[in-house]
């Protein structure tokens, strides 16, 4: 059976290629891909492909740091309706676990092993490919996506004391993107790829840790392995609190989410008496009004979480709907 991943794992990639000034269609043509697969984050895509189409895509650029460079600009809703369980989690350790637990969703492909000896904890991060290949930049972007998901969880000053690459070490200005995302000690040449860090970090309290958004997360996640069994409307609310924390909770998402077009989703929900906008507008009053009440959560944090893009647009639209702005309702 081919192994396959989420179109989200090459989020960044077409950013990338226009700032390397290098045309990606030949590339993605090369490995049976294209814009348009790209376009939609949950179209499956092999995984296979991926792995060399970024190692196609860092010779013609001549960007040895491309995979890295992706990275960097990742956030954790790249990870897909599991990142809502990861970033609620009460721990690292914990959101590590969540984030092993549901690989199957985010990258078949992917290793994680945790060891921890003498007051340090590794996190090892391996690729099982069908056909083992080079995987330099694949390797760096998983490595980056790791480390970028412990800042997630754990504030953005966070830093492993060490990350070990398997990969020989960058020349010149391309060791920039590596010492700017990774922020500790580099050992090029390793045995293995990994983050090093202290393991007091695994039970440090995640910034963001919300026990009942926890269980809400999965309780998501559990409904959407059962979509068969609900109503249409039903599956689109899943959906809608599924997507939303990963500013992607429109009909065109949904309905690729449930396998149909848009127009037969209308039809389905016109049936129901259920309107897709009205859905969305109710699922976000209700997570608000959760998220607000978490001291945890920045404002900023929040309207990110509602799939709105700035504090403004997020404030504009909790003045028309609850008559007040968000801050107000805090005191």
């Amino acid at each position: 059976m081919a192994q396959i991943v989420r179109a989200a794992s090459l989020g960044g990639y077409l950013e990338c290629m226009a700032a390397l000034d290098t045309d990606p269609v030949p590339l993605l043509r090369e490995q049976g891909l294209s814009r348009q697969l790209l376009a939609n984050p949950e179209h499956l895509i092999p995984a296979q492909a991926v792995v060399r189409l970024l190692e196609r895509s860092a010779r013609a650029s001549g960007c040895r740091s491309l995979g890295l460079r992706m990275a960097e600009g990742r956030l954790l809703a790249n990870l897909g309706s599991a990142s809502l369980l990861i970033l609620h989690q009460p721990s690292l350790r914990h959101s590590l676990e969540a984030l092993r637990e549901f690989r199957g969703r985010i990258n078949s492909t992917l290793v994680l092993t945790l060891d921890e000896q003498h007051g340090e904890a590794v996190l090892r991060e391996d690729l099982i490919l069908a056909v083992p290949e080079p995987a330099v930049q694949a390797h760096e972007l998983g490595l980056g996506v790791l480390v970028r998901l412990c800042r997630a969880v754990l504030g953005d000053g966070w830093s492993p004391r060490q990350v070990c690459l398997t990969s020989p070490a960058p020349a010149g200005s391309e060791l920039a993107p590596f010492r700017r995302l990774l922020r500790c000690d580099l050992q090029f040449d390793a045995e293995f790829n990994a983050l090093i860090f202290p393991a007091s970090d695994l039970d440090r309290t995640g910034v963001l840790a919300d026990p009942g958004m926890a269980a809400h997360a999965r309780s998501l996640l559990d409904a959407a392995g059962r979509g068969a069994e609900r109503s249409t409307r039903e599956q689109v609310e899943w959906s809608i609190q599924l997507l939303l924390p990963v500013g992607r909770a429109t009909i065109q998402s949904c309905a690729a989410s449930l396998g149909l077009t848009v127009r037969t989703l209308q039809r389905r929900l016109d049936q129901e008496g259920a309107v897709f906008s009205d859905l969305l507008n109710a699922a976000r009053k209700q997570l608000c009004v959760q998220y607000l009440g978490n001291p945890r959560l920045r404002i900023t944090d929040i309207a990110e979480m509602l799939g709105y893009g700035s504090i403004a647009a997020f404030s504009r639209w909790h003045k028309q709907v609850f008559g007040e702005p968000p801050r107000s309702m805090r005191r």
